[in-house]
């Protein structure tokens, strides 16, 4: 795609040149609300072209010197995904060991992973050793290259949105032992574990909030210094 085949642009009012339409605006703003991690998924398989469609988004993100560190491991054997489910199973006992009363009860009534469900599923990880990029903005600091992952992981979980699918981010893990059972090279550090399908039910509110686990802020604060 080249600049003559962007999306027109165009101005509402006293919109500053090169801003989007008023409608596509609001229509953005509406898939961020809608994006939500999702937890429920039906079994339906993914079409592979929709994948492959949200997956090129990842290539539009920025990242730190331009590295480009996500790695990206599809988990499709029967053997990867049980380990997986296992790791997940386990941390989560040990998390819900570390909770008590209440707090306990309401843990243990999360579903905390589609992970029995998902019909497609990903572990992404950053590399922290890569050589494209030549280290710049990451000698100073080198998180940024995990950062630039999270944000590639932001633009490829709104296009799954926007295709009417769904994404779970498992963070319920041991990554080191993750990373020991897919053999990922020395280097790589796990950003997230991700399940991928047809979310069950549609949702503009986190499942934590409609579980009464916690509330988001009501506003964003902001400090001046």
């Amino acid at each position: 795609m080249g600049p003559r085949d962007l999306p027109p642009l165009g101005r509402d009012g006293e919109a500053p040149d090169g801003a989007f339409p008023e409608a596509f605006r609001a229509q953005l703003d509406h898939l961020m609300r809608m994006r939500r991690d999702v937890r429920r998924f039906r079994k339906d398989p993914v079409d592979e072209a929709v994948l492959a469609r949200c997956l090129n988004a990842i290539q539009l993100a920025p990242s730190v010197g331009l590295s480009e560190p996500w790695r990206i491991l599809r988990i499709t054997s029967d053997a990867a995904r049980t380990a997986a489910l296992k790791n997940f199973e386990s941390a989560n006992a040990e998390a819900l060991a570390g909770y008590s009363g209440e707090r306990a009860s309401r843990y243990a009534g999360l579903k905390l992973s589609g992970m029995r469900e998902a019909p497609v599923q990903l572990a992404i990880y950053c590399d922290d050793e890569t050589a494209q990029g030549h280290g710049l903005g990451a000698g100073t600091m080198p998180e940024m290259r995990r950062y630039s992952v999270v944000t590639a992981i932001t633009l490829f979980w709104l296009t799954l949105r926007a295709e009417g699918l769904g994404l779970g981010w498992v963070s319920v893990l041991d990554p080191d032992q993750l990373s020991r059972d897919l053999q990922v090279p020395e280097g790589w550090q796990l950003v997230g574990y991700f399940c991928i399908g047809l979310p069950e039910e549609l949702h503009d509110s986190p499942e934590l909030e409609r579980q009464g686990w916690e509330m988001r802020q009501p506003s964003l604060a902001i400090e001046t210094r």
